[in-house]
């Protein structure tokens, strides 16, 4: 069975900084995409960061230079360091895993979300 728990959320005011970490388990990790994406209440789904397996990492024009995302494969965990945060960074942070082998496999896994909230 596939899990990715998501923790570190909570209340921070702005200008400060929060650690999200997401533990993988049911998949090997280290052949895994692995991202960070966020949802603000009545906005879609959006990309914050990703790294891929190879350890590309590419960020959102919204969160570079704030945001560090890393991953731990002897862990099976990915991160997202966020820095100087602003209210409009409040969302529900989902962490996501995917295996993608064109025309022979996909696999797209999703955790709960842990919810950052940014007071002004």
């Amino acid at each position: 069975q596939v899990q990715l728990v998501e923790s570190g959320g909570g209340l921070v005011q702005a200008g400060g900084s929060l650690r999200l970490s997401c533990a993988a388990s049911g998949i090997m990790f280290r052949n895994y995409d692995m991202g960070w994406y966020r949802q603000a209440p009545g906005k879609q789904r959006e990309l914050v960061a990703a790294i891929t397996r190879g350890a590309n990492i590419n960020y959102s024009a919204s969160v570079k230079g704030r945001f560090t995302i890393s991953r731990d494969n002897a862990k099976s965990t990915v991160y997202l360091q966020m820095n100087s945060l602003k209210p409009e960074d409040t969302a529900v942070y989902y962490c996501n895993a995917r295996y993608l082998w064109v025309g022979v496999a996909d696999f797209d896994y999703w955790g709960q979300g842990t919810q950052v909230t940014v007071s002004s």
